[in-house]
């Protein structure tokens, strides 16, 4: 599917998408740029609940939330890779060097 230009794949998972030019192609949740990595790290790394996630991003539902939780129970290895090359211990590696 195509939206102004931008070629939309849908995934079997309500609300969560790739779209090229956002977020690398990376799953996202339909409708934002908050990538399915985010949610994941929000809800396993720092300990927040679905409804905490919603009331800290108002623009979400829990459905929207949900959704991407199961798309990365999944998807694990996928939605990983994409966290561990997001990481605060990744970026050190690849660019702190760069620092001036």
């Amino acid at each position: 599917m195509s939206k102004n230009g931008k070629t939309i794949c849908r995934t079997s998972y309500p609300h969560i998408i790739k779209i090229e030019s956002i977020c690398c192609g990376e799953a996202i949740i339909e409708g934002t740029r908050i990538a399915v990595w985010h949610v994941v790290d929000y809800y396993y790394k720092i300990g927040m609940s679905v409804d905490e996630i919603v009331a800290d991003w108002d623009n979400l539902t829990s459905s929207q939330v949900f959704s991407a939780l199961a798309y990365y129970n999944d998807n694990r290895k996928e939605i990983d890779q994409v966290r561990q090359e997001n990481s605060y211990e990744s970026w050190q590696e690849h660019y702190a060097h760069a620092k001036t």
